[in-house]
């Protein structure tokens, strides 16, 4: 048996990120975080906010190293 993601709250997951929760509803309301609503309630895989974070890294580092013009 294939064991279940484990789901975030959204306060849950601004502490998982260390950042404010209206930093987590700016970034849901830009599109820009993975999340999902239950009734009215935000939820988050912690799965999917993990590769979020690993891709969000990896842009950040690309930017840093690509030669300006």
């Amino acid at each position: 048996m294939q064991a279940q993601p484990q789901i975030l709250t959204l306060q849950e997951v601004s502490e998982y990120l260390r950042v404010h929760r209206s930093t987590i509803y700016r970034l849901l309301s830009l599109k820009k975080i993975p999340g999902f609503r239950i009734g009215s309630d935000w939820r988050f895989s912690i799965d999917e906010i993990d590769q979020w974070r690993r891709e969000e890294e990896q842009a950040a580092t690309r930017a840093r190293h690509e030669p300006k013009p």
